[in-house]
């Protein structure tokens, strides 16, 4: 199946610059949304640490998405490379009489794990004392040529006109798991229970009743804006076609994502002296250019422009937008409160 423009896209833009590492999001997706039997090991939205080997394990490295518009083979990672969820013995724990227990991890084997969400989670990259690293969060960017959506032989996946969400019709699905091969972000996930494809849904029931979705309106940092990207003074259209500081994660991949980024800016590394050089940041622009494309250095050079305007005593929109200083203009339309909501949107 080919993958039609919808009437209106949602699209989303994280700054780096003001992502915690938190996990607030995380945090929020998983007790609204994969809570059910065969989700337990299900993170539709992930914060890694990078660089890093994502969520699945090399997470970038499965193959699926697009090579001079031809379909690239993809794998679906195993259980093992995703991280299942591990279990504890709380008991021996707690219940030690007059001896310290560690709570140690097992997994579904009896052994300890060798792999989970986040195992390599603030290591980063460099050596001392030039060691770095930044969070990069991820949900599914409901790309505008999903490699998924055309690579379903039961046409089970599909976009939802009024904002461009892809979504699963689970009914349809009997589990081939072509899908997740297809993305090569592999945020998609298999629910062994049901035998069915599951995926980040964009929190569409809280949108429809105005309500941001849970990762973003439960940011802390503030790294989140929402819109559509029709509405030219919403911010991601302002931040990734006006001021073209907001980037695709890998648009090398061809599937056109709607999930933009602010890449990270970078002190300057030290030099053999102990000063600081300059000319060389602390992470390394080679690195950020293979995440974000060529024009991660302009962006960059913009960003740390309008800065120094705003040190200098100047105005910058640009940097208004970023510090969002009234959160709700984070959220776009949707600024909702679901308290006042007279049933929760959610479910």
């Amino acid at each position: 199946m080919t993958a039609t423009a919808p009437g209106r896209q949602l699209a989303m833009v994280f700054d780096l610059n003001k992502c915690l590492g938190c996990q607030s999001c995380t945090v929020a997706c998983k007790t609204l949304w994969t809570d059910a039997p065969g989700m337990e090991a299900m993170w539709w939205n992930i914060v890694n640490t990078m660089p890093g080997r994502g969520t699945p394990r090399d997470a970038f490295s499965h193959g699926g998405g697009y090579s001079d518009g031809e379909p690239v083979p993809g794998r679906f990672p195993s259980l093992a490379e995703y991280g299942e969820a591990w279990s504890f013995d709380h008991a021996a724990t707690f219940e030690a009489q007059g001896e310290r227990i560690p709570l140690h991890p097992t997994g579904r084997d009896g052994a300890p794990p060798e792999w989970g969400p986040n195992w390599d989670e603030d290591l980063g990259g460099g050596t001392y004392p030039n060691s770095y690293y930044f969070y990069l969060q991820q949900v599914c960017a409901n790309c505008s040529r999903p490699a998924c959506l055309e690579a379903c032989p039961r046409d089970s996946l599909y976009r939802r006109e009024e904002d461009g969400i892809i979504l699963v019709d689970e009914e349809r699905c009997h589990g081939y798991r072509f899908c997740a091969e297809a993305c090569p972000y592999k945020r998609i996930y298999f629910n062994p229970v049901r035998a069915v494809a599951q995926k980040c849904i964009g929190c569409y029931p809280r949108l429809e009743a105005g309500v941001a979705p849970a990762c973003v309106r439960q940011c802390p940092g503030r790294a989140r804006h929402i819109d559509y990207m029709e509405n030219r003074q919403g911010h991601p259209y302002q931040l990734v076609h006006e001021w073209k500081v907001a980037l695709p994660l890998r648009a090398d991949f061809g599937t056109e994502p709607n999930v933009f980024y602010i890449p990270p800016l970078s002190p300057p590394a030290f030099n053999e002296r102990g000063e600081f050089d300059e000319a060389n940041p602390r992470v390394p622009t080679e690195y950020l250019r293979e995440l974000f494309g060529p024009g991660v250095d302009a962006a960059l050079a913009t960003i740390q422009q309008e800065r120094e305007t705003v040190a200098s005593g100047g105005q910058s929109a640009l940097m208004d937008m970023l510090i969002s200083r009234e959160w709700n203009d984070l959220l776009g339309p949707f600024t909702e409160n679901p308290a006042g909501l007279d049933r929760p949107p959610a479910r």
